[in-house]
This record gives C-alpha cells, structure tokens and sequence, in this order.
C-alpha cells in the first residue's frame, strides 16, 4: 500500500475514533433520565448536533473523489454493492439526523419524547452495522484493520 493511502487511512482512523465518541456521547444522553425533560432535550440535542457534524465529516472524507469508496471500487470491484450500500447509508444517516433535530427544533421531538428516543436509537443501531461493514469492506480490500472500537 502506498504511503499516501496508507496516511489517508489513519485519517479514516482517527475520524472513525470521533464518530465513535460522538455516538457514545448521544448514548450516554439518552440514557439519562428524562426528569426534567428540558435538561435531557438539550443534552440530546447537543450530542445529536455533534453527531450531525461528524457525520458529514466522515462523508466528505470516505466519499471524496480520491477517498475510500472511490479506491475500494477501483481496488476490489466485487466489493462494489457493498459500497454502494454504504453510500445509500450516508444519504440515509444525514437525513434522518436533520429530520431528527428538525423535529427537536421545532418542537414535535418534545411531544412525544419516547418516539424521539426510539427514532435516534434506531438510527444508532444502523450505525453501528453501517461502521462494522465499513471495516469489513476495508478489511477484505486491503487486509488492514481500523479498529473495530473507535
């Protein structure tokens, strides 16, 4: 593997490790209990809005022209669908956090706070499918690993 890739990857590392304390930080705010409801809308709200930037930041930088999909098709096309899938994740994942804070600011999140919490928990578990099959594909592609716990 040439250097700049291999100094590209350790970008995917290293935000891949913020991705992951971003999740674990809209994690720990749902889990606190939601008495007073206005204390747990604003810590949820402040770590979905991280969320949203770190989200937009893995894919500028997994989607850009020379960046990772881009080199996984050109390095194992059979892993094509697989990325393809991973882009519709994105498409996904940004729109379901902006409707997420949509609702959160113009105050449907707060009429149903339960639904709310089911909404974002949902979109945490399909993150989390979303960054294991990311590794699986960088794995299969390259045979590096990029830490399975950041």
């Amino acid at each position: 593997m040439e250097q700049r890739f291999a100094d590209y990857l350790d970008r995917v590392r290293a935000h891949r490790a913020e991705l992951g304390e971003a999740i674990r930080a809209l994690e720990d705010s749902l889990a606190l209990p939601p008495e007073p409801v206005e204390v747990w809308r604003r810590r949820v709200r402040a770590s979905l809005t991280e969320l949203a930037h770190d989200l937009r930041d893995h894919v500028a930088l997994t989607e850009a022209p020379d960046g990772l999909y881009a080199d996984l098709v050109d390095t194992a096309p059979r892993l094509s669908s697989a990325v393809d899938a991973q882009l519709a994740d994105h498409r996904y994942f940004l729109d379901e956090v902006n409707r997420l804070l949509d609702d959160r600011d113009s105050g449907e999140a707060g009429l149903d706070t339960a639904r709310h919490r089911a909404a974002i928990e949902a979109v945490l578990a399909r993150l989390m499918q979303h960054r294991q099959r990311g590794s699986d594909l960088i794995h299969s592609a390259y045979e590096v690993d990029i830490g399975g716990s950041g």
